[in-house]
């Protein structure tokens, strides 16, 4: 139980300190990756972007609801290979509905409060992911898993 709670916390203060995720979909059969602005739950079951209903990553996770994220706190220095963090959240992602999305929308404005215009827009969606399992990684080699219960 100590792991996990070691895990949990490693992964509250990672989301906290980074703003931008890339989350990857599936394009007919084909990875596809995106750079987003991402929040979490507190909880860390469910993790939460926007995007317009335009775009490709939209359209993609119409087709095939399951996604990944991956989050880092890497500087792009040397020490990055003995210091930095990566997570994988592996899930399924969704438009939020009501009332859910009030609540997730007022933890990612917190976060992201100068997207305020862009999430309320009429053509933007905003998205959840339902996650299932994080994996984090540290010095490029400890992997540590956590599944997520629902």
């Amino acid at each position: 139980m100590e792991k996990t709670a070691a895990l949990l916390n490693d992964l509250r203060e990672l989301f906290s300190s980074q703003k931008l995720a890339v989350l990857s979909t599936q394009d007919h059969g084909q990875p596809y990756g995106s750079l987003v602005a991402f929040a979490a739950t507190d909880d860390l079951k469910t993790l939460m972007f926007a995007t317009t209903r335009a775009t490709r990553k939209y359209a993609n996770i119409g087709s095939d609801a399951r996604v990944a994220m991956v989050i880092d706190n890497r500087s792009n220095e040397e020490r990055d290979f003995n210091q930095a963090l990566a997570v994988t959240a592996v899930g399924e992602a969704a438009e939020a509905g009501e009332p859910e999305r009030q609540g997730l929308l007022r933890t990612y404005l917190a976060k992201h409060p100068y997207l305020k215009e862009f999430v309320t827009s009429p053509t933007c969606a905003f998205l959840k992911i339902t996650v299932s399992k994080y994996s984090l990684v540290t010095r490029f080699q400890d992997v540590r898993e956590f599944l997520v219960e629902r």
